[in-house]
């Protein structure tokens, strides 16, 4: 009997022919509830991958409702639905020659929010060149992976989810989604060492600003309901007015070496903006050491996580579907696997592992 191959990524069905097996796999064909391929065994990942747009959707579904959302725009009749504003950049160097002037042009399919572009090019040129997502290169399908790998929809969407078998276990997912949204979820920001307290700032009057809105909201519905209650003042932000560029030495957070002064770094504000930061190869999932895609990260513990390593530490995760595991009973290995009751089961007939079989 085969052993059941946990699953590491995921997302809708494909089409195309697995990236891995090549002219192997005939094409993708969606296992019932794996998130695998019945044709050749490898992950939904390694097929087809998403577009740019349901990338931006899965984002802005993520970030929605967490202090991150100034990074999202509300989609035009989307009934409150939101859309990850991915930045975008272009960067046009002129070619020299003999003959007339010609250019290079570079596209990122990403790249830091905020930054004028010379410090944005600084940033993407400390990346491994295999890294840099750079549009129609191996760097920019990596990043694509890495979106459904470490952020897979089924993390934060109960409607993704096929395991959820009752409202108990739909309501405990999404109290989950909503604690870490408010409490853990961030997105890194590239500044220069020294800058943290600019952004720290920004921060504060985002901060604000979010309060304020809510609470007219809040005001504006108490006054139609003529309940008479005020609503709630909004707050103050951080009272810290510490000065940055008073330090003289910066030291990363993930090696602990020095940070040059005119090297740009990422700072995580659930880390907080005085000492924490990292060098762009640091910024890091503590549980898989892959870079974290897009500067999304995960803060527990002091420590960076990736989404699916976040989710995976609260909640066990399914060795068969690759969701988390909400229900009370489920099936743990020694070897510390766990599966849902019915997912732990021979890969290619469904079996019972207890049941013996041809596999």
């Amino acid at each position: 009997m085969d052993q059941m191959m946990p699953q590491e990524g995921g997302g809708g069905a494909g089409g195309g022919a697995c990236l891995l097996c090549k002219k192997s796999c005939s094409g993708f064909q969606p296992h019932s509830w794996r998130k695998a391929c019945t044709a050749c065994g490898c992950n939904t990942v390694d097929h087809a991958l998403t577009c740019d747009v349901e990338d931006d959707q899965g984002m802005g579904r993520l970030l929605a409702d967490s202090p991150c959302s100034h990074l999202t725009a509300k989609v035009k009749g989307g009934g409150g639905l939101r859309m990850y504003k991915r930045n975008r950049m272009i960067v046009t160097n002129p070619v020299v020659s003999r003959k007339d002037p010609t250019f290079n042009t570079t596209t990122y399919d990403w790249a830091p929010a905020g930054l004028n572009q010379k410090l944005a090019v600084r940033y993407m040129e400390l990346l491994p060149a295999g890294q840099r997502p750079i549009s129609g290169t191996a760097g920019s399908l990596e990043r694509r992976r890495q979106l459904l790998v470490q952020l897979p929809v089924y993390d934060q969407d109960p409607m993704k989810c096929q395991s959820l078998k009752s409202e108990e276990e739909i309501s405990s997912m999404l109290l989950f989604v909503k604690h870490y949204k408010q409490e853990v979820l961030g997105v890194g920001e590239v500044a220069l060492p020294g800058e943290g307290g600019a952004l720290r700032e920004a921060a504060n009057q985002r901060t604000l600003k979010e309060d304020k809105e809510r609470n007219d909201t809040e005001k504006e519905s108490q006054q139609q309901q003529d309940c008479g209650s005020a609503a709630g003042t909004a707050g103050t932000g951080s009272s810290n007015s510490a000065d940055d560029s008073v330090q003289t030495e910066y030291r990363c957070t993930g090696c602990q070496a020095a940070v040059a002064k005119e090297s740009p770094v990422v700072y995580a504000e659930r880390a907080g903006y005085h000492d924490a930061m990292w060098h762009p190869t640091c910024f890091t999932c503590s549980g898989c050491g892959q870079g974290l895609v897009d500067l999304v990260y995960f803060w527990s513990n002091h420590k960076l996580f990736c989404g699916r390593h976040y989710c995976q530490g609260v909640w066990p995760r399914c060795s068969g579907c690759d969701e988390l595991i909400f229900c009370r009973s489920f099936h743990r290995a020694p070897d510390g696997r766990t599966w849902h009751l019915d997912h732990r089961c021979c890969w290619r007939c469904g079996h019972s592992p207890d049941t013996p079989c041809q596999h």
